[in-house]
């Protein structure tokens, strides 16, 4: 389900009228649908460690070099070096001071940290990216912006997650008489995304639910 999509199954639960074009997205209600499906699409993507999120990447570590600008779009899970994992820390002390722990590495602003190596190394990383979004040519980003971006959520928990959560978003009322209903398919897709998606099935569901 494309961007678009989405957005006409908002306008539809909220009983306004469906849109052919972006250039009809005129009306107020229509920029806040616009802004906060890109914002519940990136806060459910930043609340779990999603395996649908997983990325694999290799980074050269020249030989003497001891800090390299931070490349990774995301969250570090794991780093591999030769092999090895090793383990971040925060005593960026050590590693300004060239003895930091055996086995570890950190990171400052937007630099890596590591020990110094005789030979150049591949880091070997794999992280939780940022991106939340793909393009109709395949190129990952973190924001909705065009009709054809789908959000990497997977379906069926994708059109439920986001158009039911856009509308609590913006309805905002618990007195509203579909806010009840919104909220329930809200939480049983939350639901079953953890638990359906999950490499193990001993990760059991958590319901997390964001309001202003």
């Amino acid at each position: 389900m494309n961007y678009l999509q989405l957005i006409n199954k908002c306008l539809l639960e909220l009983n306004y009228k469906q849109v052919n074009t972006f250039s009809e997205l005129i009306k107020n209600d229509h920029k806040r649908i616009i802004g906060i499906l890109n914002t519940i699409n990136k806060e459910l993507c930043a609340i779990e460690n999603w395996n649908f999120l997983l990325r694999r990447t290799g980074i050269l570590l020249p030989a003497g070099v001891t800090e390299i600008e931070n490349e990774i779009s995301g969250r570090i899970l794991y780093l591999f070096i030769d092999g090895k994992r090793y383990d971040f820390t925060d005593d960026v002390e050590s590693f300004m001071e060239g003895n930091p722990k055996s086995g570890t590495y950190s990171s400052f602003a937007d630099r890596l940290l590591f020990p110094k190596f005789n030979e150049d190394k591949l880091l070997d990383v794999i992280y939780f990216t940022k991106n939340c979004v793909v393009d109709d040519a395949g190129m990952e980003k973190v924001d909705f912006e065009k009709a054809d971006d789908v959000s990497m959520i997977p379906m069926p928990f994708v059109e439920q997650l986001l158009v039911y959560g856009t509308c609590l978003r913006l309805k905002a009322n618990p007195q509203y008489f579909k806010f009840p209903y919104w909220m329930s398919m809200y939480k049983e897709a939350l639901a079953n995304l953890k638990s359906k998606t999950a490499a193990s099935v001993q990760n059991a569901p958590v319901v997390k639910m964001f309001r202003n």
